[in-house]
């Protein structure tokens, strides 16, 4: 790794950036940064004034930039073994270990490396740092920084999204919608069953139903898919709910989600479930007239595909060969899209090291993610 890739690194992994606690500290760090390379950026924060995006625009305020965009939060470490402290960067046997070196910091910091020199090129074209907030919780962050963008800034060529893809650019991902069911059920003496009605028990099968549904969506998979799985998936991943082991649960709620192929809608899904939790309701209405089912979207983030366009054209350049990947996890890219940017995912790093204790970015994506940049800053000096 250049020095200069290692200090940044370093710096932001430092940085705990647990969606769960402010990034300004990293954010003002950056703007900082930038200010002494003569580089002004824009802050855009949330509604509590505790987060903020960041948008900067290095060299001439002309049309066809690249975007640069990347999440500043990363998933916590609570209950994880680590080996070696996760917010100190740390290097064994070729591969540097830390909480956001595969997701995503390794990006960020490599293009931070780099801004010396976009600083002192002799662009003709600009390069633009687009950094979110709360991307692990639902890409909350982006909506507000793609609209500064498009209203303040001329249009870019391409917006290259930098989540972990092996530096394989990435064509198209599944969308996610998340979503939180409440279920009020009749509290009785565990001993009368005949008199409660089970709030835990009415979760039970209606997540059982949403199994039922993912396996239904993987007999009907096109096995010529480019995603794995090649299918829309269900999974009920949280749940909670009771009073005491001797009272009839008279309440629960569980969280979802619900991951479409491109082009599907999410919404015919969640149609069948509603469908499913009333006939359950409605034998029981007699016993317990108000007993319920409700759900809520916590989150929903656009599926991505843009299998051609300007900015594959652009990594036709900046990765030579490349073979176009599809992924089924989530990233801001289909919110771009969606906002009517040329969009493409290409990162260092692999999305399996993501989330998990002993995060770890090899030295070779390193290596392979600094040529990309010097190759980026070659396009960018070269005659429109």
């Amino acid at each position: 790794m250049r020095p200069e890739s290692q200090e940044q690194l370093e710096r932001l992994i430092g940085f705990e950036t647990v969606s769960s606690q402010s990034n300004l500290e990293l954010i003002h760090y950056i703007r900082d940064y930038l200010q002494q390379h003569g580089i002004d950026s824009e802050l855009i924060p949330n509604q509590q004034g505790d987060k903020a995006s960041l948008l900067a625009c290095i060299g001439p305020r002309v049309a066809g930039g690249v975007v640069l965009s990347g999440h500043t939060d990363v998933v916590p470490t609570a209950g994880q073994p680590w080996s070696t402290d996760p917010f100190v960067l740390t290097e064994k046997d070729g591969h540097w270990y830390g909480r956001g070196t595969a997701d995503m910091k390794s990006f960020i910091a490599l293009a931070l490396a780099a801004v010396p020199a976009w600083a002192k090129a002799p662009l003709q074209r600009p390069v633009y740092l687009a950094l979110s907030h709360d991307e692990e919780i639902g890409c909350l962050g982006a909506p507000d920084l793609i609209a500064a963008l498009k209203a303040g800034y001329p249009a870019p060529q391409a917006v290259i999204v930098g989540e972990p893809t092996l530096m394989e650019p990435v064509v198209a991902h599944k969308s996610i919608t998340t979503l939180r069911t409440h279920i009020r059920g009749q509290e009785a003496h565990s001993s009368q069953t005949q008199r409660g009605v089970s709030a835990i028990s009415l979760a039970a099968q209606l997540i059982q139903f949403i199994d039922e549904l993912r396996a239904e969506q993987a007999a009907q998979a096109d096995p010529d898919s480019p995603f794995t799985p090649p299918h829309t998936t269900l999974q009920a991943g949280y749940i909670q709910g009771g009073a005491a082991v001797n009272i009839i649960a008279g309440h629960c709620h569980f969280e979802w989600d619900i991951r479409c192929l491109p082009g599907e809608d999410w919404r015919h899904y969640l149609q069948r479930f509603e469908a499913q939790a009333e006939s359950l309701l409605a034998p029981l209405r007699e016993r317990a007239a108000d007993i319920s089912i409700q759900t809520e979207v916590v989150a929903e983030v656009p599926a991505f595909n843009q299998p051609d366009g300007q900015a594959y054209q652009l990594l036709g350049q900046l990765c030579p060969g490349f073979k176009p990947q599809a992924v089924p996890y989530v990233s801001e890219a289909g919110q771009f899209q969606a906002a009517g940017f040329d969009v493409i995912l290409c990162g260092p790093g692999a999305i399996d090291q993501a989330h998990q204790p002993d995060e770890y970015i090899s030295q070779a994506q390193i290596e392979a993610a600094e040529v990309f940049f010097d190759r980026l800053l070659h396009y960018l000096c070269a005659p429109s």
